[in-house]
């Protein structure tokens, strides 16, 4: 069995582990100052919304030699100092996107990026994007947010009970803030694309928190019934059983995502990868951090505030107070005369001192003498 194996076995066991219910702390406050931190940049800087919502036009060239810096300068002169974001595509062309042009701006600033490309104007292929269409989008999207959450709390308070289906809310919130906010600080776009995306990250954190919880409630079954362990400390060996799961589960989901993002997205260039794919990556990051830091922490806070969990943690602390006296009686320190008083104690009774005695038993029944009495 691999070391990794072998671990996850041991972690399973409860053989090993780590406290991860009796540091929470630690993890709401590294929790609250990402998400300030994401906050923080949404409000400063601001999402970079992309054309789909905001509305413009999409030029796409054909094949040419000047820079991308280059000709975002000539399409931002030409539309008349509307932004413009410039990506490059596979064989040398290029793909514009100029926020704020209607139909009639549209045509102008085509012919004048002909002209300044020294292309023909049919070689460039014009789209334009109403932002009634990104809207509506947009409206799709909170809507089909807003349904799933809904639906996702019911199923946990029936599945499981309300306090988990509370905890798997708050840390879907958390992965979404950090995760937008994020594309807030690095200022990529957000696309169709980033809300596909979304959604997605959602489904793999709940994933994940669910397979924690399904596990605390097969180990928190008539957990009242007996004084071993506290609902946190049962709480933690869950955490614990499916830690090694959690960490494959999250590195082979990120292996390719990484490869989208990082190879796709920045050594081919394919720029239009970066939309799904920082939001994946940065998701499923978040979403298994969530899921064994945030989640199951804040089940076993909500669960140790009941009566029965407060109840349950005195009869345990109480029995290991009287084990812990019990032991401390067996082990009192010897100061190395008991053995020397037992040998004296045995001599004055007479144990042991036939060792000193001649043989008496035989006494007169030796080998006869040849004598005739």
């Amino acid at each position: 069995m691999s070391k990794l194996g072998n671990l996850g076995a041991r972690l399973y066991r409860g053989e090993v582990g780590y406290d991860f219910i009796g540091k929470r702390k630690i993890w709401y406050g590294i929790s609250i100052l990402i998400t300030i931190t994401a906050l923080v940049g949404l409000a400063v800087r601001g999402l970079n919304m992309g054309i789909e919502f905001s509305g413009g036009a999409v030029l796409t060239t054909p094949k040419t030699s000047v820079s991308s810096s280059e000709v975002q300068h000539k399409a931002e002169a030409a539309s008349g100092g509307h932004q413009a974001v410039v990506q490059k595509l596979g064989g040398g062309a290029m793909r514009i996107q100029i926020s704020g042009l209607d139909t009639k701006q549209a045509v102008p600033v085509q012919e004048k990026l002909a002209q300044d490309l020294k292309v023909p104007v049919k070689d460039i292929n014009t789209q334009l994007v109403g932002p009634s269409w990104g809207e509506e989008i947009a409206n799709k999207a909170w809507l089909g947010l807003g349904i799933f959450m809904v639906l996702v709390v019911i199923y946990l308070a029936i599945a499981f009970e309300w306090r988990m289906a509370l905890a798997a809310l708050i840390a879907l919130i958390h992965d979404l803030t950090i995760t937008v906010g994020v594309y807030a600080l690095v200022g990529f776009e957000v696309t169709p694309g980033t809300v596909i995306g979304l959604l997605t990250i959602l489904g793999y954190s709940l994933y994940d928190t669910v397979v924690v919880f399904d596990s605390l409630k097969e180990a928190s079954k008539d957990i009242t019934k007996q004084t071993r362990f506290t609902y946190g400390e049962i709480a933690n060996r869950s955490i614990n059983g499916t830690l090694v799961r959690s960490i494959n589960t999250t590195v082979v989901a990120l292996l390719p995502v990484a490869g989208l993002l990082f190879v796709g997205g920045g050594v081919l260039g394919a720029g239009m990868l970066n939309d799904i794919s920082l939001a994946l990556f940065v998701g499923l990051a978040a979403g298994a951090y969530s899921s064994i830091f945030i989640a199951t922490p804040l089940v076993a806070d909500l669960k140790n505030s009941e009566p029965q969990m407060k109840a349950l943690a005195k009869r345990v602390q109480a029995k290991r107070a009287a084990a812990a006296a019990k032991d401390a009686e067996q082990e009192e320190p010897q100061d190395g005369s008991s053995a020397v008083d037992g040998d004296a104690a045995a001599a004055a009774s007479g144990v042991g001192s036939q060792r000193n005695q001649p043989a008496v038993r035989n006494r007169g029944r030796g080998r006869p003498s040849g004598k005739r009495r």
